[in-house]
């Protein structure tokens, strides 16, 4: 093998590559040489390659003719004499068996790879520097694919994680850890997994019934709570600095609800859904969704029915802050098949200020696709009838009447397509 020691100086970099050779396939066979050469260039300073023995003798494991057929520990230092940066296992010639990394003289990476060059078994990773290297990650391949239990410490010893991974390598299941070893974090599976370094019968409610499981944050304080149900997610709680609940999460085998809270604890949304099954999987569909005021009065609600393409508007609810209601709309199906919209406003004194209906141009809900039809009427705040616009078939407003507070019609027009104007009925 040939060894490529130090690189000249900085002054005879521009030498040393200008009288390289110049034919293409020197060029291509010394490209290596000219990387280093140009890098040692770039930094102004020696750059050091690894040098490589197997069974006492210098290979090159970039070229397979100076290890074939061979086995043993090939062992590659940091240049000449330098330490020690990786190991690796030849037998007969093919890399099988344990790979080693160190740095600064300190194991930090090994595991086995197969014939085939993929990780196989136990693989460790390790925190190096402060004398001593402490063992950060652990976790099992199989043919290149992690599988079954995956461990991380803190640089303290502390476990900080711990997971399982299916044959498929999915993770099924983890616990994560604080610091002070308290639960930090929690994923269940259909089955306790996790072995003896999590407690996931209980905290799954694999046993002893539904559980109800805190978890603390970095500093130790409670950040939420979670239930789980022979692996399945019940309830879970976000908890704020306060120690208020945050966020909550309730779910059946059929639906559930989910819920968000003001600072204080006051309710500020919550919305309702149902497990729709069909096809690949069972999917989340919407059924109810509500909005509450900083005082807790209900501000905003809208209801859906379940179809065949998930959740669909049904109904949409406004109020007033005073608990009067301000804007109702109510969305049903025609005979035609196609959706109407019915839309009702009110003063903040209860009394309708406004009504009329839309047909819907497809599925949507939005006011732009939609068309105008039959009697549109308006109300002041005293209740009383003042005006109403009437649509034709095509949308088309062909007739406006307005009255006074007393009821007396004072303009009845009939509305052309060119926007001129008559009196009703001359």
């Amino acid at each position: 093998m040939e060894e490529i020691g130090h690189p000249p100086p900085a002054p005879a970099c521009a030498t040393a590559i200008a009288t390289a050779p110049q034919t293409r396939r020197t060029i291509i066979a010394m490209r290596p040489r000219l990387l280093v050469l140009a890098l040692a260039c770039a930094t102004g300073s020696a750059l050091a390659v690894e040098s490589c023995e197997l069974n006492g003798q210098h290979v090159n494991p970039a070229n397979g003719n100076t290890t074939a057929g061979k086995s043993g520990l090939m062992r590659c230092r940091d240049g000449e004499g330098g330490p020690v940066v990786r190991e690796q296992e030849l037998k007969n010639g093919v890399f099988t068996g344990v790979v080693r990394y160190f740095r600064d003289g300190q194991l930090e990476r090994e595991h086995r790879v197969n014939e085939r060059g993929n990780r196989e078994g136990l693989a460790r990773e390790y925190a190096v520097g402060g004398g001593k290297a402490v063992l950060v990650r652990e976790e099992t391949y199989r043919d290149g694919r992690g599988v079954g239990i995956v461990r991380t410490w803190y640089p303290s010893g502390q476990l900080r994680r711990v997971g399982f991974r299916d044959d498929e390598g999915r993770e099924l299941a983890f616990a994560e850890f604080t610091e002070q070893g308290k639960l930090y974090e929690l994923r269940c599976a259909a089955r306790p997994v996790l072995g003896g370094d999590a407690d996931d019968a209980r905290w799954c409610g694999h046993v002893g019934g539904p559980s109800n499981v805190a978890l603390y944050n970095g500093k130790g304080v409670e950040k939420g709570r979670v239930s789980y149900d022979r692996g399945e997610p019940r309830k879970s709680e976000q908890l704020g600095e306060s120690g208020m609940v945050r966020e909550q999460h309730e779910a059946t085998g059929s639906g559930g609800v989910d819920r968000a809270f003001y600072d204080d604890g006051t309710k500020r949304r919550e919305v309702q859904w149902v497990l729709q099954t069909g096809g690949d999987r069972a999917r989340r569909v919407t059924t109810l969704e509500q909005e509450f005021h900083e005082s807790g009065k209900l501000v905003r609600e809208r209801r859906f029915r379940v179809g065949e393409r998930g959740g669909e508007l049904a109904s949409e609810r406004t109020w007033y802050l005073n608990g009067q209601p301000k804007e109702t709309t109510e969305l049903t199906v025609a005979a035609d098949g196609r959706q109407l919209r019915h839309e009702t406003e009110y003063h903040d004194n209860g009394k309708k200020a406004f009504e009329g209906e839309w047909r819907v141009a497809g599925a949507s809900d939005r006011r732009g696709s939609a068309q105008p039809i039959g009697v549109h009427r308006s109300w002041d705040g005293e209740g009383r009838l003042r005006g109403e616009r009437f649509y034709d078939e095509r949308g088309r407003v062909a007739r406006e009447r307005e009255l006074d507070a007393s009821g007396a019609v004072v303009r009845d027009d009939e509305v052309f397509e060119d926007g001129s104007r008559k009196a009703f009925g001359r």
